[in-house]
């Protein structure tokens, strides 16, 4: 069974209104990002903010069979905890981020099968940018090889008691800014899928 949370508990601090409600074409960011899900998952849940979750009750992607809520945090990291909490089925989890409406159902699809055979997987892309090293004043102390540099996204998928046990040992930390850091802290494997098409993160107005 698949279960995915979608985050939705930021303040677009950044964007300067909830990017979330913004329109591309004629859906919201958060409506894009929940049907790219929907067909896919048994169940999702989402750790919105009263504003957002009032939105999705009344918009036409939600599916009251397959959509649950959960109490939003101070931080990602304990949003989604929130939600591994409300998880129905604890089988496998898909994490994903509500700002990222371009993910392709492939890569969906694609972290989903490879959780056949793995515990913990993180979508992303390898660097194409030359990637420095700075110290506290700005200056360039390093450059590094970018060809094992890994840019993160999500969805991040994994087996659902590592994602929880590793949630709950550090639970009382919340410098974590992704979950596949959680299970790495634990010293589990992750491993990468490069993430087909562009799965850009929405953050200000200029990614838009």
């Amino acid at each position: 069974m698949i279960s995915t949370i979608i985050t939705a508990g930021g303040i677009s601090r950044r964007f300067g209104t909830n990017k979330l409600l913004v329109k591309i074409d004629d859906l919201t960011v958060i409506e894009h990002t929940i049907l790219k899900f929907l067909d896919l998952s048994d169940e999702i849940v989402i750790p919105a903010t009263p504003q957002t979750r009032s939105f999705i009750e009344q918009s036409s992607v939600f599916d009251k069979n397959k959509i649950t809520f959960a109490q939003f945090g101070e931080t990602r990291q304990k949003s989604v905890y929130n939600a591994l909490l409300g998880c129905k089925y604890k089988d496998k989890v898909l994490i994903h981020d509500g700002a990222r409406p371009f993910i392709e159902k492939s890569t969906i699809e694609q972290v989903i099968a490879e959780l056949d055979t793995k515990n913990a997987i993180c979508c992303g892309v390898f660097a194409t940018d030359t990637i420095k090293i700075t110290d506290n004043s700005g200056a360039i102390i390093k450059t590094i090889d970018r060809r094992n540099v890994f840019q993160a996204q999500t969805p991040q998928a994994f087996k659902y008691d590592l994602i929880m046990s590793a949630h709950k040992k550090f639970a009382a930390r919340d410098d974590f800014t992704d979950d596949s850091s959680l299970v790495e802290a634990l010293g589990e494997k992750v491993w990468t899928l490069v993430s087909d098409g562009v799965n850009k993160k929405i953050t200000t107005q200029a990614d838009l």
